[in-house]
């Protein structure tokens, strides 16, 4: 490929995207009354709508999939409509966007959850916390393990996000199976030490990320269907005793479905890429053969190289998103890009969401 790769089209699954700029998920926490998204989402999201492809903020599948103070939903007729706002915005800015679907498991708290006790694989508190409420970070709370007939419920509820994010407008869904939220939590050992068949060895730790994919297929299609995930990332207090083999088979799977894209954190989040240093992502990227989205840690001269030498078919950005609404352009430009305001990243207003300025004669 060319130096200009980042800038040219590419099909993902059955969505047609306009370049290979991906804005990440961002919790934002500005969701109102219901964990309905807030007015400002639909300018917050139509500012950006020139990445190629939006994901959005992690939406929760369920009341007891959420983690975090004001974040939103997508299981109510209010949360459907809200969304349909933000999407048909996008669309009409010419952008992509596919609903990034969520249930954090054991990374909660019952302020969280109308009182009741969160959910995991396993009743392994986690060495984490969450927002309770906007700048009150608390630990989670010590959840209990899910009963079988409770897993195949979660499995049902991700494929009625799924159809309800198609109703709100979303071009697809990505499955959130990354950061130590309940798909990973089942997925590594330090948090899955369950003895039936969603325990032990890898091919039952893969098997509730796999009925998952597998719901949300039947519900969508493989092609509006993508999955996250973060083989070697600590985040939330996760971990894994031999990651290599586990997600060689946990991609191996996705493989067989044809998903339309895995969304790879390639290291820790927000830190070091090389935290294992032998692990090996472009084994993943040649297991799966198809749409391969990288993150973490790219500049945009790393991503250009990345993606002109065919090692990723997009990038994600995250934070860079936040302060640079018109990220794309400022990337073709080589212009400099605004720093973010931490201070405004969870909760408010506008200021620090919707007030970032594109760069002068920018649209």
């Amino acid at each position: 490929m060319t130096a200009n790769a980042l800038f040219s089209p590419i099909q993902v699954g059955d969505i047609s995207v306009s370049n290979r700029i991906v804005m990440a998920p961002l919790t934002r926490s500005r969701a109102v009354s219901g964990d309905v998204p807030n007015e400002l989402a639909i300018t917050y999201y139509a500012q950006r709508a020139s990445a190629g492809l939006i994901v959005s903020e992690g939406t929760q599948i369920r009341p007891d999939g959420k983690g975090y103070v004001t974040t939103p939903g997508i299981y109510s007729p209010a949360q459907i409509e809200g969304w349909k706002k933000v999407t048909s915005a996008v669309h009409e800015a010419g952008g992509k966007i596919v609903a990034q679907i969520w249930h954090v498991g054991r990374i909660s708290h019952p302020d969280h959850t109308g009182g009741l006790q969160p959910v995991a694989p396993s009743a392994i508190r986690a060495n984490s916390k969450t927002f309770l409420s906007p700048g009150a970070f608390e630990p989670v709370a010590e959840p209990r393990a899910l009963s079988g007939d409770e897993i195949r419920q979660v499995v049902e509820d991700y494929g009625t996000a799924a159809k309800n994010a198609v109703a709100a407008g979303f071009d697809g869904v990505e499955i959130h199976g990354a950061n130590g939220y309940l798909v990973d939590q089942f997925l590594r050992d330090g948090a899955n030490k369950r003895t039936d068949e969603y325990g032990g060895p890898i091919e039952n730790r893969v098997r509730f990320m796999t009925e998952v994919v597998d719901a949300v297929i039947a519900a969508i299609g493989a092609g509006r269907t993508g999955i996250r995930l973060s083989p070697v990332t600590p985040a939330n207090d996760l971990s894994d005793s031999d990651p290599q083999p586990l997600f060689d088979l946990a991609v191996a799977e996705l493989a067989k479905r044809n998903i339309a894209f895995i969304h790879m954190i390639e290291g820790a989040t927000q830190g070091p890429r090389d935290i294992v240093p032998d692990f090996d992502f472009a084994k993943l990227r040649k297991s799966f053969g198809g749409r391969y989205i990288a993150n973490n840690g790219y500049t945009p001269e790393f991503a250009r190289d990345v993606v002109a030498r065919g090692e990723a078919d997009l990038i994600a950005f995250g934070r860079s998103f936040i302060s640079n609404p018109d990220l794309v352009e400022r990337i073709r430009l080589n212009a400099p890009l605004a720093e973010p305001d931490r201070d405004t990243f969870y909760g408010g207003g506008a200021k620090g969401y919707t007030d970032y300025p594109a760069l002068a004669g920018v649209a």
